[in-house]
């Protein structure tokens, strides 16, 4: 795989990073070639994490709202209740390989960390991660969750104490602790080779979609929605279907909806820039200071994204897209009454988008959504806010 996509990616990294970075690309490239690495992942993502996880029809969904059938890929029910375990899985084996004893992570809406305490907790590495204060006072049941599963998890304080900040303060630590630590870092993002690994690792979901969807009507979706914060749940579902005539749809968080508000669509509101470790879009001002986000999504809080978005952007192959917090809740409620199922609110966006697009489809269309986790952790905020009349 590049260190570049297009204009994007890189390592913009200080010089002694530069050693960890070259050996955890060997490493993954060794371990990706070898046979019995890719078993023992295998079989445990099978056996411990649940995969595959099934390609749900919305039978109620669709026929409310008319149109194009709608289907749900269920990363809501891999082991943790997110998709985030398929990436932490992948590299903390690979911190094993490394001869690494601790483990950090950043978090935003607590599923990575929760994803990194509990293959630290498996694997018997030493835990620890960083979450925003803010993010920790809204996403109180993973901080919890978090330190059950033997993690420590550190506050950060500064700046807009969100998943910005919680990245900065473990490169970091990652720059203190290099020889004993791995930083297994929870999106696709980041300096090379991390949005690659990322990447790889999260392209099971593409892969099953792309099988599944074949054994169900025997052939592909017309469209693919996912939802796009750092994006690794976007990337792992569209990476396998780049070839394929499938189109795909990105979709950001708007936040309030307000003219002047940026929400945390960096791809659609902002232009490039180099943020921790690589070049893609970003949220900036004119002197190009990192401007703060807003979603009532914590997982979706972020100024930047993956520079493999950008590329896919910039390429045209992907369409990128944004949704408000209110069309994200319309969508959670609209899901839990037709079908049963409590969605996160980040793939609540994706979601949304889904069902408006599905409108305008003919009904033997088919759209799968990426419902890349599960609304337990959301329903603090969720009852802060009334439900759609």
């Amino acid at each position: 795989m590049p260190e570049w996509y297009g204009s994007f990616g890189g390592a913009y990294v200080p010089e002694t990073l530069v050693p960890a970075l070259k050996a955890l690309e060997e490493a993954w490239r060794t371990a990706r070639r070898d046979p019995a690495f890719k078993a023992e992942l295998a079989r445990l993502s099978r056996e411990w994490g649940g995969r595959p996880t099934p390609l749900y029809f919305a039978e109620n969904l669709t026929r409310e709202i008319g149109g194009a059938q709608i289907y749900l890929k269920r990363e809501d029910l891999v082991h943790g209740g997110a998709h985030k375990f398929n990436n932490a899985l992948g590299q903390a084996l690979l911190a094993k390989r490394l001869g690494k004893t601790r483990l950090i992570a950043e978090t935003g809406a607590g599923q990575h960390g929760v994803a990194t305490a509990m293959v630290g907790a498996k694997l018997a590495l030493r835990t620890e991660v960083y979450m925003g204060s803010v993010d920790m006072e809204r996403q109180k049941p993973n901080v919890l969750r978090m330190r059950l599963l033997g993690a420590t998890v550190r506050p950060v304080d500064h700046g807009a104490k969100t998943l910005k900040e919680a990245i900065n303060e473990a490169f970091r630590d990652w720059i203190t602790n290099v020889q004993t630590t791995y930083y297994l870092i929870g999106s696709a993002v980041g300096p090379h080779p991390f949005p690659s690994i990322v990447s790889d690792f999260q392209s099971v979901i593409g892969k099953e979609i792309l099988r599944q969807s074949k054994q169900a009507w025997g052939g592909h979706p017309d469209l693919v929605v996912a939802c796009v914060g750092g994006g690794s749940n976007a990337i792992g579902t569209f990476q396998p279907m780049l070839r394929t005539p499938v189109k795909l749809l990105g979709v950001e968080a708007g936040g309030s909806g307000s003219s002047l508000a940026v929400g945390s669509a960096s791809l659609t509101k902002g232009r490039p820039g180099v943020l921790q470790g690589m070049r893609t879009y970003l949220l900036q001002d004119a002197e190009g200071q990192v401007l703060e986000t807003e979603s009532i999504a914590a997982g979706l809080d972020y100024a930047g994204v993956g520079p493999e978005h950008a590329f896919l952007k910039e390429s045209g192959r992907v369409e990128y897209t944004s949704v408000t917090d209110r069309e994200a809740l319309d969508a959670f409620h609209r899901l839990c009454r037709a079908e049963g199922i409590l969605p996160a609110l980040e793939p609540s966006h994706a979601l949304a988008e889904a069902m408006r697009r599905a409108r305008d489809l003919p009904k033997t269309a088919r759209i799968v959504v990426t419902l890349s986790g599960r609304g337990d952790k959301d329903l603090e905020v969720v009852a802060q806010h009334a439900p759609p009349g």
